[in-house]
């Protein structure tokens, strides 16, 4: 008979295989519900992905980067033809959105930043100002109407604040901006893991990033 450590050791890694290729599936199926869906929560398409697979094992949820490098696959295998040009269209609205708000000091965020924006993405930028209603009655000036909302974001590992959400739509896209502090400048939230802080860009990196080839090696604040 095999010494005890030694059976409980491949049972261990036995398991653990099994959950790596949970985690590969739920993170395939979330990416495809994420592109064919519009889905836009990551979370809700990991664990909408989960139910559809039966799996029921809340530890076998794929990270959210694990989710992205899925949709990158997704998007290179069954996009290839169309979301090249949807990301581009958004990059080049974000860019004219964001000269347009640039007394807010907008940042650019989430798919159109990150390079897996597709025809169901919205423009989602972080603006800033202490000033209630400012942003919202800067845009009804100039005739742009506007639905208000709350969102939920973390300001650290431990705490999480509401703040005020405008969408609108321009030439058929969707624009999503959320208002922070101007303090809210000096340090990005973090994602919704708690373990990095929302990548975004400034203007001036937006438009770097469309006069090079390799949008990547844009830094980014």
């Amino acid at each position: 008979m095999p010494p005890r450590s030694c059976s409980h050791g491949h049972h261990h890694a036995r398991a653990q295989g099994i959950r790596q290729q949970q985690r590969r599936r739920i993170a395939l199926e979330a990416a495809r519900l994420i592109s064919e869906h519009g889905l836009r929560d990551y979370h809700r398409a990991k664990l909408r992905a989960a139910e559809r697979l039966g799996i029921r094992d809340d530890q076998a949820l794929p990270r959210n980067d694990e989710v992205e490098q899925a949709l990158r696959e997704h998007q290179r295998l069954f996009q290839a033809d169309s979301q090249p040009a949807a990301l581009l269209s958004r990059r080049l609205a974000a860019r004219d959105a964001m000269r347009f708000l640039q007394c807010f000091e907008p940042r650019l965020v989430g798919p159109v930043l990150e390079g897996t924006a597709d025809q169901h993405s919205a423009v989602c930028l972080h603006v800033f100002s202490d000033t209630p209603g400012a942003i919202e009655h800067y845009l009804k000036d100039h005739g742009i109407r506007c639905d208000v909302r709350e969102r939920r974001l973390r300001i650290d590992r431990e705490r999480e604040c509401t703040f005020e959400v405008l969408l609108f739509a321009a030439d058929g896209i969707a624009f999503d901006l959320t208002v922070l502090p101007v303090d809210g400048l000096r340090q990005a939230p973090p994602d919704r893991s708690g373990q990095r802080t929302i990548r975004r860009a400034s203007l001036n990196a937006l438009e770097e990033m469309l006069r090079t080839v390799e949008p990547t090696s844009v830094a980014l604040i």
